[in-house]
């Protein structure tokens, strides 16, 4: 999970809701991601998505048996389904999301025996680390709104940062 904390803080540099998330196969990280969203501009950029997107590469296949991920809050309905997709055999989750959370919170999408694949779930992982830094994001998010007036400008200011400090 700590691998995972840090995909969040990445997110969290660019001004990205700071979830992440890392896919684990005999003991090895095959696939990591960070949210995405606002700077691709792509509501399907998730850290899940893109750390099975990774792992998936890496295996030369969709299927993802015998892999594990670990992430920082618990997946919506979309990560949750390509999870289970993707064969994803155990789930190991920091924080869990009472608002939109698909994995025991408000629906159950990883353990619907309906579909074609159940998985293992444990929740609690670094769970006060997981939950400081989405509440510390969003506390200094109404901060920075509440000063500037527009949460919009604060991203851009983010976005123009990180590219310097790529350059």
């Amino acid at each position: 999970m700590s691998e995972a904390l840090k995909e969040a803080e990445k997110a969290r540099a660019l001004g990205e809701i700071p979830i992440g998330a890392v896919i684990v196969r005999d003991g090895e990280i095959i696939g990591r991601g960070h949210n995405l969203t606002e700077t691709e501009k792509d509501p399907t950029a998730h850290a899940e998505m893109a750390a099975i997107r990774e792992a998936a590469k890496v295996l030369g296949g969709w299927r993802l048996t015998g892999c594990q991920m670990y992430v920082t809050v618990e997946p919506c309905c979309m990560c949750a389904g390509a999870a289970v997709w993707a064969r994803i055999e155990k789930l190991y989750v920091g924080a869990a999301e009472p608002k939109s959370g698909a994995c025991g919170s408000l629906y159950n999408i990883v353990q619907d025996e309906r579909l074609n694949h159940c998985m293992e779930v444990e929740t609690g992982l670094m769970e006060d680390q997981c939950r400081h830094i989405m509440k510390s994001f969003f506390r200094e998010r109404r901060k920075e709104i509440k000063r500037t007036g527009n949460w919009k400008q604060v991203r851009l200011t983010k976005e123009k940062e990180s590219e310097e400090t790529k350059e």
